[in-house]
């Protein structure tokens, strides 16, 4: 609160920073603003084992307020590869997803309760974490996904699950992204322990071995890899198998239930950007459309770019629940501005998000008018307003440029 004070009284805008894993540049300063980093901000109160809840600084790794909520026999509910690096408040700023959306929701179902810092250098919200409250308008999920232009997030309180000791992997190779969306109601209604669906396409599964220096565990001909875990408090590898063998019986499948064998298997959903980084830097996509148009735009999407840039590569992996695509393109060359308007207006005419996870930042203000339409816009810049009515948070993230009193049929 006294940095942001300071900050005011010199007319110095703020831009925050968690663990800079941001892909859309939401943490990028552009204009000499002051860069406030939540690094020293790591505070982890006591588990509440009653509430099963937890009390940590914004600046907190995923990874870290994971290992602190497992200390007690619960766990983090929020996942992905970059938890040794993402911080708790980058992940509530941006609504962070991952591979348990599938079971727990979104970073936003995990908070019981906020603290935040206002532009006046104000601190507001509550940390009790109380589960039933109907006195207002509900902060936590206000700031949820605002990208710090709204407060700056300094401690949250979050819900926890419990931590099932008994996990069951499953790396499934499927004919076809087709058949591998025909298989998911099946693993949604009859595996009641289901914990993640992954997809990798055939292009992220042959360049992830590769940098791993490693063989595909199962035949490497499959039209779509699904990596499916079952987590509870007993062994899940029958059931799993089970409803694989009744559903998809054709399917080559390899199962692990010990920790290095999974862990293996993991190995190839985590280590697919890593990959992607090696080899260049991609064009990255991260958008999510309904399930009911997902294969084909895939499809779609892929004939686009082979047609606007012959050259390049599509790697494709993503969250298949909720029809989360991460769409990285490498060689994308002159082209890159082109794919990205095309795939992105293709998206918004089939009823998809623009940003399933990562976020606006400054990469995407200028789709979002496209994405929410202007008179949603100019609801967002009205709140922007009331509460940083000088612009000093994150000023040009999120929203179109404009002045904050305009409309944004202006931008």
């Amino acid at each position: 609160a006294a940095v942001v004070r300071i900050c005011i009284a010199h007319n110095a805008a703020i831009v925050t920073q968690g663990g800079n894993t941001g892909l859309v540049g939401g943490g990028v300063p552009r204009n000499h603003e002051v860069i406030v980093s939540t690094a020293r901000l790591t505070r982890c109160d006591p588990v509440d084992t009653g509430a099963s809840q937890v009390t940590v600084g914004s600046g907190v790794t995923l990874a870290a307020a994971r290992n602190h909520a497992r200390a007690v026999a619960l766990d983090l509910a929020i996942d992905f590869a970059s938890r040794d690096s993402a911080t708790i408040g980058g992940a509530v700023a941006t609504n962070a997803g991952g591979s348990r959306v599938i079971r727990f929701g979104t970073m936003r179902a995990q908070v019981a309760g906020i603290e935040a810092v206002l532009a006046n250098g104000e601190v507001i919200g509550s940390l009790s974490g109380l589960p039933k409250e109907t006195i207002g308008l509900h902060l936590p999920s206000l700031l949820c996904g605002s990208e710090g232009t709204l407060a700056i997030i300094t401690a949250v309180r979050l819900k926890l699950v419990p931590w099932y000791r008994h996990t069951a992997t499953a790396l499934v190779g499927l004919p076809s992204l087709v058949a591998a969306l025909d298989l998911l109601p099946a693993l949604r209604r009859e595996l009641a322990q289901l914990d993640s669906v992954e997809l990798l396409m055939p292009s992220a599964m042959s360049l992830v071995c590769e940098h791993l220096q490693r063989t595909c565990p199962i035949p490497a001909d499959a039209g779509a890899y699904l990596l499916i875990e079952c987590a509870g408090n007993c062994d899940q590898q029958d059931e799993l198998m089970r409803v694989l063998a009744l559903h998809a019986p054709t399917s080559s499948t390899a199962v692990a239930t010990d920790e290095t064998a999974r862990g293996r298997l993991l190995e190839l959903r985590d280590n697919v950007t890593t990959a992607i980084n090696h080899r260049g830097v991609p064009l990255k996509l991260d958008v999510a459309l309904p399930l009911g148009v997902l294969s084909q735009t895939t499809a779609d999407i892929e004939a686009l770019i082979s047609r606007l840039a012959p050259q390049s590569t599509l790697i494709n992996f993503g969250h298949l629940a909720e029809g989360n695509l991460h769409l990285n393109t490498l060689n994308a060359g002159p082209a890159a501005e082109a794919i990205t308007n095309q795939v992105l207006q293709m998206v918004i005419s089939r009823g998809g998000a623009i940003s399933a996870e990562h976020g606006i930042g400054i990469a995407k203000t200028h789709w979002l008018i496209a994405q929410r339409g202007a008179a949603e816009v100019d609801a967002l810049r009205s709140l922007k307003a009331s509460l940083d009515p000088h612009n000093m948070l994150n000023p040009g993230v999120l929203l179109p440029e404009a002045q904050l009193g305009g409309s944004a049929e202006e931008a």
